[in-house]
């Protein structure tokens, strides 16, 4: 695939960014595209490795190779129409993945890998811009109605997926706006949200209904879901994760969602009552995660006087971990572009607890030093060392410390059954209660964006399979062949 040669030729080269001191002035993406001639070359650096890797570590099966050589051909129409066989919303992914497939690449043994996602990006990109994305209707309707809870990637490929097989699909968004994290819980710096709404108007012209302010199980009643033939919940893994630590409750003590949430809200002119900012504090995020990271470059965008990151695990290593060889994913050290916005960063450090002054305000936290015992056939031991006490300045601590798993809301008035980590039991995506379906993080837990894609396609043909005893949706890797 490629250029025979173009390995050899070609070094890998990715999007640069505007200048830090540019960039956290606004809330707008920064990043500085290729040339398409550049690209062109980056897609040549694929080679005819024989077993592709980068499509086994695909959760969507993504045809990489095939549209890697549309665009070293300068096929870029053919590529997108290659990308969308597998790939409900490759704008999404091509910005917010992380990339399994790059550590997989055969190229990456030798070299560094190649360029899949940014190349993913600018192929969507060039279809938008070109007109080649359009509405597909289907070709002919069924009498089915189907529910989808949730419009986060799970609930609008499933939506996207059943709609194409004639089904009449409702998707149910409880926020004011449909998109799900992908809207106020991913900071826009990150994914403009017109990418969103660029996406659910060809949605929308599909015949997909969306409803939001709508809260199954809250606002609207669970008996009224018995108007429709199916059911798929997709409303995530949205319950936090806390400490156990002494004055957890500060004022000044915040969840890094509510605070990312509004802050993203404040951008697009809402009004939000007594705003979290991070404006002239001391701000300590607590996680190290993609959650942690938008946090500092939420931080930094408003102008926090200092931005820390404390995390509870050890350093990885720069490079590639020998417990994690090619073409595992690796165990690596991640500076993303938030950190080197501005950020201290700090291993192996725990919060023993949060100070408050009379007023009940946070003014510091204490912390410890820690080590990992491994022992064998047991969970890692935490253990403490003494005298590496340590008092921080905090003014505002956001715990990005991940989700546990879904709200129990739904899973309380429909009986649906759940397993020990409170996720929604969904065997072939199917629940408890036959004609109720489950897909993405609230089946499987925290999970990637890809994933969510990739079990809302899947739930999908489980959905059709059941309401007309066959599907001619696509299994996974298989394109469903969408005219461009």
């Amino acid at each position: 695939m490629g250029k025979i040669t173009g390995f050899k030729e070609f070094k890998r080269k990715d999007e640069t960014y505007k200048k830090v001191k540019e960039r956290v002035k606004n809330y707008n993406e920064f990043t500085i595209s290729l040339k398409k001639d550049e690209i062109n070359k980056q897609g040549s650096r694929c080679m005819d490795c024989g077993i592709p890797f980068c499509h086994s570590a695909c959760p969507l099966g993504n045809l990489i190779p095939d549209f890697n050589d549309m665009v070293h051909k300068g096929e870029w129409k053919k590529a997108s129409y290659i990308l969308h066989t597998t790939n409900n919303f490759p704008e999404f992914t091509g910005r917010l993945c992380p990339a399994p497939c790059e550590q997989a690449c055969v190229l990456g043994i030798i070299d560094n890998p190649i360029s899949i996602e940014n190349i993913e990006k600018n192929i969507v990109e060039r279809a938008f811009k070109e007109g080649w994305i359009k509405p597909q209707l289907p070709t002919k309707k069924t009498d089915k109605n189907v529910a989808i809870i949730g419009s986060g990637p799970t609930g609008l490929a499933a939506a996207q997926q059943l709609n194409r097989a004639g089904h009449t699909v409702t998707v149910f968004e409880r926020d004011d706006a449909v998109g799900g994290l992908l809207r106020y819980g991913i900071p826009n710096f990150k994914l403009e949200k017109g990418i969103i709404d660029r996406r659910i108007s060809i949605l929308e012209a599909e015949g997909i209904t969306f409803k939001t302010n709508v809260n199954v199980g809250v606002n609207y009643a669970t008996k009224n879901l018995n108007n429709f033939n199916a059911i798929v919940l997709c409303g995530g893994a949205t319950e936090r994760r806390s400490l156990p630590t002494p004055g957890i409750k500060t004022n000044g003590v915040v969840q890094a969602m509510d605070f990312l949430t509004q802050a993203t809200k404040v951008v697009f002119g809402k009004k939000i009552k007594n705003q979290v900012l991070a404006t002239d504090k001391d701000v300590i995020v607590i996680g190290g995660g993609d959650t942690g990271s938008d946090c500092v470059g939420t931080s930094n965008r408003q102008g926090a006087k200092s931005v820390t990151n404390f995390e509870i695990m050890p350093k990885p290593p720069g490079h590639r971990s020998p417990k994690t060889p090619w073409p595992f994913w690796p165990l690596q050290l991640k500076n993303s572009s938030s950190h080197k916005e501005g950020c201290n960063r700090n291993w192996l450090i725990n919060t023993k607890e949060f100070i408050s002054n009379e007023k009940g305000e946070l003014i510091a936290l204490k912390t410890i030093n820690v080590k990992w015992k491994i022992i064998p056939d047991k969970r890692p031991e935490l253990i403490e060392i003494e005298g590496t006490e340590k008092t921080w300045s905090c003014d505002l601590a956001l715990l990005a410390l991940g989700f546990t798993g879904p709200e129990s809301t739904l899973s309380e008035q429909l009986s649906i059954k759940t397993d020990e980590k409170s996720n929604f039991i969904g065997n072939e995506y199917q629940t408890n209660i036959p004609n109720i379906f489950t897909a993405g993080d609230m089946r499987r837990g925290q999970s990637l964006i890809v994933w969510a894609i990739s079990e809302g396609r899947e739930a999908a043909r489980k959905v059709d399979e059941y309401l007309m005893g066959f599907s001619n949706l696509p299994t996974k890797g298989d394109g469903d062949l969408p005219t461009m």
